[in-house]
């Protein structure tokens, strides 16, 4: 039984530690990939210079759908840049979704100025699904571009967007979302994140096949695939998972396009950071918990990769929470043998980790810099995101495990005001 026992540990020590560097590994390879198929400059272009997207034979209306919440701080600078984009034939479409502050207000003024842009007022708080369901069922056009309060979409961002849609079977481009309140230590922590995690996981995923999610900040949507799955779901905590799965599902193509542009504020308040990360990782759990059973259907077999992913790294986070406790516990009392943990990744293990670490975030600002000069500068904070990155997402999915099995699944998911940074 000892054996046993000391085998077991092994194994599960063992996948503590290979997953997230095989993880890694997989990330880092169809990231590379991606850029050589998809990203590429064309030969002989200049180098430095910006890339401008190809003519299309048609510029059909996108309505640029803005869900509003208290965002009376940020929503004239995001009207300012959805007004200033390169498509020519587009409409802003504002949702105050039960405002408690001056939003109404502001977004009525913003509409007397400008003849391009509609405004929705909802008496009450319905959350973000609600908000954008009703500003698709009011507009006439057949493409929209959702995109956050706080968010500034550079001018060329939506056509290269909407290049994609020159294939009938693509239902939603996610964008390229970037942190732009890099004052504070966390902030330019989370612009590490969002250049070596999130840039490199959605390229890698794309060539892979399929999408975990679509960043909500900033995604654009065919709306008769939309109406093929019957909008957002009111009931889940990410709508943006949850309508990314739902498309994938009936086999509508989901795809990432870097060079859509999009300026985020990230939160720069612990509290915030963590309400954002659990809010995602109970959103996820809900999601996983709807869809586990696609397992079993042959049509869904392409979303099986993303499937086994995400379990397994639930799996992680508790393999890695067992392993801790072992420690801790063999701190205060003599454990038998097969249940001993003496160090977490010292040694060649250690090596590995800071290494596989720093390779990472090399790949991510060699794939980012032409963005985006900020993370070449932000370097020395950003080497050991990656290990804080999966510390988070362990923490976090140990928690929204219990929260999303008791959430009643029948409550409407509301928003409140989120951590928005401090303006740059």
């Amino acid at each position: 039984m000892a054996e046993q026992g000391m085998g077991a540990l092994q194994f599960f020590m063992g996948f503590s530690y290979y997953y997230p560097l095989f993880m890694a590994y997989l990330w880092m390879t169809g990231a590379v990939f991606y850029y050589f198929r998809f990203e590429r400059p064309p030969r002989g272009w200049p180098r430095g210079m910006k890339e401008t997207p190809p003519k299309l034979d048609a510029y059909p209306l996108v309505s640029m759908v803005v869900p509003c919440h208290n965002e009376g701080r940020d929503i004239e600078d995001t009207v300012q840049y959805l007004l200033a984009s390169t498509w020519p034939n587009f409409d802003i479409v504002l949702v105050n979704d039960g405002s408690g502050d001056e939003t109404r207000a502001i977004l009525d003024a913003l509409a007397a100025q400008h003849p391009k842009i509609r405004v929705v007022h909802l008496a009450k708080n319905q959350g973000k699904a609600v908000a954008l369901t009703t500003a698709s069922l009011m507009t006439p056009a057949q493409y929209l571009c959702c995109i956050d309060a706080d968010a500034l979409l550079e001018p060329e961002a939506l056509t290269w967007l909407m290049v994609h849609f020159q294939n009938p079977r693509v239902g939603a481009v996610t964008g390229n979302p970037r942190v732009r309140n890099r004052s504070t230590l966390l902030g330019r922590v989370q612009l590490g994140e969002f250049s070596s995690i999130v840039g490199l996981i959605k390229r890698a995923q794309r060539t892979y096949g399929r999408i975990f999610t679509v960043s909500g900040v900033v995604a654009c949507f065919r709306k008769a695939a939309l109406h093929d799955v019957d909008y957002w779901s009111t009931d889940m905590l990410t709508e943006d998972i949850d309508v990314t799965w739902k498309l994938q599902i009936r086999h509508w193509d989901v795809r990432f396009e870097p060079k859509a542009q999009c300026w985020i504020l990230a939160p720069e308040t612990l509290r915030g950071l963590w309400q954002q990360r659990l809010r995602w990782s109970t959103g996820g759990i809900q999601v996983l918990m709807k869809n586990w059973r696609i397992e079993h259907i042959w049509k869904a077999r392409r979303m099986w990769p993303v499937l086994i992913e995400y379990v397994l790294s639930v799996v992680w986070a508790y393999t890695m929470m067992s392993i801790g406790l072992l420690w801790l516990a063999g701190l205060v009392f003599d454990l038998p043998p097969a249940y001993q943990v003496t160090s977490f990744f010292t040694g060649w293990a250690g090596v590995m980790v800071g290494t596989t670490c720093l390779l990472q975030v090399a790949v991510a600002l060699a794939l980012d810099a032409r963005y985006d000069a900020g993370p070449v500068r932000n370097f020395f904070w950003m080497i050991w995101y990656p290990l804080a990155y999966w510390m988070l997402n362990m923490i976090t999915a140990i928690v929204a495990v219990p929260r999303a099995l008791l959430r009643n699944s029948e409550k409407r998911a509301r928003w409140t005001s989120p951590d928005r940074g401090i303006l740059p």
